[in-house]
């Protein structure tokens, strides 16, 4: 009962923790983002990936669950194999966010939502959606250890 009322305050307390509070974690996860799109912009798949905690329990999910960061990068060769690899590396389609919605969700973890947009280029039409993630702070820093992007 002791522990059950400890942890309810702990988690009351953290409900109170003001907005200012929350920037410094909000601007590193946004900056890792932007980091991430710059490495696909430019081809460079370990840039973009990076962002990725190396877990096996690390997923990513679209139509279907993919799990740790090796499968991870296999779905985006296999779906992306111009981007990554050949004469046409970082050509075509550059990605951006637009940051929409950050909480905090306890002392080492946080919740992004944003909107994803991959601009024009050639024959690709532009195509936006959304993605949902959840980071872990990390001693390499923020890193992604859910994703949910449609």
């Amino acid at each position: 009962m002791r522990r059950m009322l400890t942890m309810m305050l702990m988690a009351l307390a953290w409900c109170a923790v003001p907005a200012k509070a929350q920037e410094a974690p909000r601007a590193a996860i946004e900056a890792a983002m932007d980091d991430s799109a710059a490495g696909w912009n430019v081809g460079d798949i370990d840039r973009f990936l990076a962002i990725y905690a190396d877990d096996p329990a690390t997923s990513f999910i679209g139509a279907d669950i993919t799990r740790g960061v090796a499968p991870i990068r296999a779905r985006y060769l296999e779906r992306y194999p111009d981007r990554f690899s050949g004469e046409a590396r970082g050509g075509g389609q550059q990605l951006s966010f637009t940051f929409e919605d950050f909480r905090m969700l306890g002392p080492d973890h946080a919740l992004l939502i944003a909107r994803w947009h991959l601009s024009a280029a050639g024959d690709s039409e532009a195509m936006d959606g959304m993605t949902t993630l959840v980071f872990h702070r990390t001693d390499a820093g923020w890193k992604i250890i859910a994703d949910h992007s449609s």
